[in-house]
């Protein structure tokens, strides 16, 4: 007998079915087309926080999930076997001007008390090949930003699932409480179901660089995410479409994203291209994630909405989520309720 049946095996739905597991249920995760065959099977991975100030649910919630993931992943990989590349490397990002510098200043203070004196927010000078170009010769450095490759942070899940006695399948019945984490093509039956738009799926499109950086921080430049991972590899990232012919397909935006990496970190002026990424990512109506009971269906549940900053969020996602659904705890946010995007 199964406890929870989760549909959809990305970021959300694999971390709601561990969380269950860790908690004792039995589980079942049932995705047709297999774990992180959606917007969690790309490349760039970066868990990167909002900006400290303007505070509200959304950034306290953000701010939880980085600050747990260290311990979150590392526990991920001792239960399963298989390494996500986590790490916390942190970012550096350039400042434009004195007004820029008057702002990073300001942020800094406010750092130190949002983030609890666990995270720094610091302007520091520009030096080595591994930095952003900054015509102040100055950057903003966090210490809270941090990494996971998405494929393999899928399949450390699935591991540490099964290892936890869950099943993944291609197709299976509901059984016990279901919990609907089906992406952006759930943001499209959903708003077919409520009769409302409730999200929509965006197109986004990334790439991977040879150039080994592995222990180095990651950039933030000129709109770009640029990760470096374990592998000896870079991920530039990334592009945001609301109107497309191919949903799966690169084209040219991408070549300019990866010349505005180049622009922005000469490091990688001669990197060569390895590997191209493109696929739907789901946004929903207030951009936050969409998670909780779905009205007027009892024993089903919502989790979606994970867009640009699904992994980010997944740890604090999956507590949540299965607090709600084993023990009827109810710790979300209001500005994450499914109601708020009805």
């Amino acid at each position: 007998m199964v406890d929870v049946t989760v549909r959809g095996a990305g970021a959300f739905g694999l971390a709601v079915a561990y969380a269950c597991a860790i908690k004792g249920a039995k589980v079942r995760v049932v995705d047709p087309a297999g774990p992180g065959a959606g917007a969690s099977g790309g490349l760039v991975g970066a868990l990167a926080p909002h900006v400290p100030e303007m505070w509200n649910e959304k950034k306290a919630f953000q701010f939880a999930s980085l600050a747990m993931a260290e311990e979150f992943w590392a526990e991920v990989a001792a239960t399963g076997g298989v390494d996500p590349g986590y790490a916390r490397t942190g970012r550096l990002q350039p400042i434009a001007d004195d007004r820029a510098l008057d702002l990073a200043r300001a942020r800094a203070q406010t750092a130190a008390e949002l983030w609890q004196g666990r995270f720094v927010w610091e302007i520091v000078e520009a030096t080595g090949d591994w930095a952003p170009v900054s015509p102040t010769g100055l950057l903003i450095h966090d210490t809270l930003t941090a990494r996971a490759a998405p494929c393999r942070a899928v399949a450390a899940l699935k591991a540490a699932i099964e290892a936890r006695g869950g099943v993944i399948a291609s197709d299976a019945p509901d059984e016990g409480r279901v919990v609907w984490a089906t992406g952006a093509a759930g943001l499209v039956e959903l708003s077919g179901i409520f009769g409302k738009s409730v999200g929509v799926p965006v197109k986004g499109q990334s790439a991977a660089l040879a150039h080994d950086a592995r222990h180095l921080p990651q950039l933030f430049a000129g709109g770009v995410h640029i990760v470096p991972h374990a592998d000896g590899t870079v991920a530039i990232g990334s592009t945001t479409e609301r109107d497309y012919d191919d949903p799966s397909g690169c084209d040219a935006q991408l070549d300019d994203v990866i010349a505005a990496a180049r622009a922005a970190c000469p490091a990688l002026a001669d990197a060569p291209v390895i590997d191209r990424w493109a696929g739907l990512r789901p946004r929903s109506k207030t951009r936050a994630p969409m998670l909780g009971r779905w009205p007027g269906r009892a024993g089903h549940y919502i989790a979606n909405g994970g867009f640009k900053i699904g992994f980010g969020m997944a740890p604090k996602v999956g507590l949540v989520m299965a607090d709600l659904v084993l023990d009827g705890e109810d710790a979300i946010p209001a500005a994450f309720r499914v109601e708020a995007n009805l």
